[in-house]
């Protein structure tokens, strides 16, 4: 009896899993789908009917047979870097480091005036790893609190800052789906970009509500994390990858990276909740300058000044204004 339950709660899971994959991935037209989805839902539940009815089993075997192709299907899927991409996304971020310098290639820096009316812009910049002197971790939210997207950006003095942000590389004509992230929808994107293209897009464009913190570390580790971005960037060149919505997002590859440099950076569920990543750097004291992580918050919270600011000179300056540990000069 044991058994029978246990292979009927794995044919459900399979089921289900089965289901959404070829609904959501499947090349086929939508009704196709649809009919393709539903044939592989009533074999499952033939399957099930076997473990009560013995003269079903031919339909647990034809089962186990769609299963094997499924997951022969699924295998094949492949990550690729040649679709048609959107704007935003159409290029990569590719680095190259000679010595104490770093040229990034195809740095975005668009001009938004509205989602879909903007200025495209890619450049080539150079940074001195000798001229790094902070890390700052902005947060970007839409909607859930627990949900927010992490961009991390490089200060090299004089108002010159890089950010790199983890993003879904999406195809013309892709709506963002949190299941469709769990199935091979999208590929993944390291972009860096100028502050007024990534972080103003999300306040003044996009209507998110952003936060900047001042993260603390010794400037060896910031270069290092520096030049995992590069690399990771450059291997996502070489080596296209999905993105995840669990495992391959903004927040978990930071992490993964920040891991490099900071052995035993400790689990925590927060790195999976980025809302909660404030209280999580506040507990691994790398946020100075506030007394509690929800002051931090408070005081760290751009979005008015970037809107008040528009897309005058100065963007970086302002939206830093009275952010703890930050010297406003």
């Amino acid at each position: 009896m044991t058994a029978s339950i246990l292979l009927g709660i794995t044919i459900t899971l399979v089921a289900a899993w089965g289901g959404l994959a070829l609904w959501i991935r499947a090349p086929l037209p939508r009704a196709a789908r649809g009919l393709l989805t539903l044939a592989w839902l009533v074999l499952a539940f033939a399957a099930l009917a076997a473990l009560a009815w013995p003269t079903w089993r031919p339909a647990a075997y034809g089962f186990a047979l769609a299963t094997l192709a499924l997951g022969l299907w699924w295998a094949r899927l492949r990550a690729s870097n040649d679709r048609p991409w959107m704007p935003e996304v159409s290029r990569q971020t590719l680095g190259h480091v000679d010595g104490n310098v770093v040229t990034l290639q195809n740095v975005r820096n668009f001009d938004w005036r509205s989602r879909t009316d903007f200025t495209p812009r890619w450049e080539t910049r150079r940074y001195a790893l000798d001229e790094l002197e902070s890390v700052d971790v902005a947060l970007s939210y839409w909607g859930r609190p627990a949900i927010a997207h992490a961009l991390v950006s490089f200060g090299f003095g004089q108002d010159r800052y890089v950010v790199f942000s983890v993003e879904i590389r999406r195809k013309e004509g892709d709506q963002f789906s949190e299941i469709g992230g769990f199935f091979k929808q999208y590929e993944l994107s390291l972009i860096a970009s100028t502050e007024e293209d990534s972080l103003r897009v999300r306040t003044n464009v996009r209507g998110e509500d952003s936060y900047l913190y001042r993260i603390h570390m010794p400037l060896d580790n910031a270069r290092s994390l520096f030049l995992a971005y590069v690399d990771s960037a450059n291997r996502l060149r070489d080596t296209p990858r999905f993105y995840h919505t669990v495992t391959g997002n903004c927040t978990t590859i930071v992490f993964q990276m920040a891991r490099r440099i900071v052995p035993g950076l400790p689990l925590d569920y927060r790195q999976l909740a980025s809302g909660y990543l404030p209280e999580y750097f506040f507990d691994l004291n790398v946020l100075q300058g506030a007394d509690s992580a929800a002051q931090y918050r408070e005081r760290g919270r751009y979005t008015d000044r970037a809107r008040g600011h528009g897309d005058a000179p100065g963007f970086s300056q302002a939206i830093r204004q009275g952010v703890p540990s930050i010297d406003p000069s």
